[in-house]
């Protein structure tokens, strides 16, 4: 599954949900509330980002998934983890 490029997006996080996950909706909630943007995929909706998320989870399907700027993910991460990766990204 190596061979699976992740989807084109212009923002700095990406979010890979599903509209039923409980963590997926606290995570989305949490980075609301500080007004962090992200673009989110529903892998249910998108065979590909799917296929990517099962790339980075050892074949499993596991939302959250983040996808950052610089290429790295975490797998159902704390919105504390997303917020410090962002500003190392930002460079600040």
């Amino acid at each position: 599954m190596s061979d699976v490029t992740a989807p084109e997006t212009t923002e700095p996080l990406t979010l890979f949900t599903t509209t039923w996950c409980p963590f997926c909706n606290r995570l989305k909630k949490l980075l609301d509330e500080k007004e962090i943007s992200y673009a989110e995929i529903d892998v249910e909706d998108d065979a590909e980002a799917a296929a990517f998320v099962e790339s980075v989870n050892d074949g499993n399907r596991v939302v959250p998934t983040a996808l950052y700027s610089d290429g790295t993910t975490a797998t159902n991460p704390p919105a504390s983890q997303v917020r410090a990766k962002l500003a190392e990204l930002a460079g600040a």
